[in-house]
């Protein structure tokens, strides 16, 4: 649709905190629109389908404990297909499942004796489950900001412990294969898997921005609209052209948000996946797969068909490959290496799909992190994304309403 001249509202970025900003605005009857420079709506949350398959650009996952996924979407419309509690940590050839009894009691007896630690390292899971639930999540963002990997030293977790279940799983969640991030954002993202499940839309993640979009009139998006340069009460486009707006939100990924408006450098932490079409899956688990031996360089591997079936075509099944921090080199090799390793000589039947290199994953969230970084940068002039909260698909959504809400008031008192 033609972009007027002149709105109310224009926001820079069609990702979800963009879109939840917009859906925030629109309901309050404020003359809102979006511009974004790519070809969907999504920003780093969109799905391609390659040969019936459905690929993630990247291996993505929602937590539904999140309290913003109840707030801003139809959870039942999104059909959720969620992973099992835990993970299968694969350790010389087999998996050990390292579960959450007090969530799936099944998992007990393997969880006990799985070599991922020792027994008092499984007690001190259970203590770290207890700390993070008590009292409000927002309390864990205050706490004594270190490394994670420090915490957890200091709760007495064993090197075995570190290496072959938190190095791993924190590694493909928060791309901290390391440790190195803070220990608050740790601290959220080990309550939240306490309380739900990690979960994906049967359809693909780009069913969040979709359902969000859908909270817009049609007419208000507009795809395929670069903008070169960003100033109070009007925005420059990369054809030159000028659309003025009382007030303007930057929500592109921080780099780029950096470049438009006057805040701090946004570091990155990479990620790279690897995508395999494979005749038969690798494991009939729903669990993600943890590397236990340590070989490197994919931390987790997930099956995605079992997860969702609409994930490959009938009959095949799709393997996601993770890796962390790396962006260089022939990874499809690297991971058909490791893979093979893992699993056997079933990986040489395996047919590449694509492969993502992802420079910003998320933003960097190492210690000293403060969340809730200001939005409000003057003169009509917002920014919002998870580099101004959390790095998580909450802290985008919630930087998106908050910034909305933020806007409204702004305008009402101008």
């Amino acid at each position: 649709m033609t972009l007027p001249v002149r709105c109310d509202v224009l926001v820079v970025g069609g990702g979800l905190a963009g879109l939840a900003a917009a859906r925030s605005l629109n309901d309050a009857g404020v003359d809102v629109h979006v511009v974004e420079a790519s070809d969907a709506v999504g920003g780093r949350v969109r799905t391609d389908e390659v040969d019936g398959f459905l690929l993630d650009r990247g291996f993505q996952v929602i937590l539904t404990a999140y309290p913003e996924l109840a707030r801003q979407f139809d959870v039942d419309a999104l059909d959720l297909c969620s992973f099992d509690p835990g993970a299968l940590v694969w350790i010389d050839g087999r998996g050990r499942e390292v579960s959450d009894p007090f969530r799936k009691p099944s998992s007990l007896v393997s969880t006990a004796v799985a070599p991922v630690g020792t027994v008092f390292d499984k007690a001190r899971i259970a203590l770290l489950r207890r700390r993070v639930k008590s009292g409000q999540a927002a309390d864990l963002l205050r706490g004594a900001d270190l490394t994670t990997r420090t915490v957890l030293e200091k709760a007495g977790f064993t090197p075995t412990m570190l290496d072959r279940f938190f190095r791993p799983l924190v590694g493909g969640i928060q791309l901290d294969p390391e440790l190195t991030a803070s220990r608050r954002m740790f601290d959220i993202v080990f309550r939240m898997l306490a309380e739900g499940d990690a979960a994906v839309p049967a359809g693909g993640m780009q069913r969040l921005p979709e359902q969000l979009a859908s909270r817009v009139p049609t007419s208000q998006i507009h795809l395929s609209t670069e903008v070169r340069h960003v100033a109070p009460g009007y925005v420059t486009l990369a054809d030159g052209s000028i659309v003025e707006a009382t007030a303007v939100v930057v929500a592109t990924e921080g780099p780029v948000a950096q470049r438009l408006v006057p805040i701090s450098d946004v570091a990155s932490r990479s990620v790279s996946c690897v995508y395999f079409d494979a005749p038969a899956a690798p494991t009939a688990s729903k669990a993600i797969v943890l590397d236990g031996d340590g070989l490197g360089p994919v931390l987790n591997v997930a099956v995605m068909s079992n997860i969702s079936p609409f994930y490959a075509p009938a009959g095949r099944h799709l393997v996601a490959a993770a890796l962390p921090g790396i962006l260089e080199g022939d990874l499809e090799a690297a991971a058909r290496t490791q893979l093979t390793a893992m699993f056997g000589p079933q990986v040489d039947e395996w047919r590449h799909l694509r492969t993502y290199r992802i420079p910003h994953g998320q933003p960097d969230q190492s210690p000293p992190f403060s969340p809730k970084k200001s939005i409000g940068l003057g003169d009509g002039l917002f920014v919002c994304g998870d580099h101004r909260d959390t790095a998580s698909i909450q802290g985008a959504l919630f930087s998106g309403r908050r910034t909305g809400e933020a806007v409204r008031a702004w305008l009402a008192s101008s």
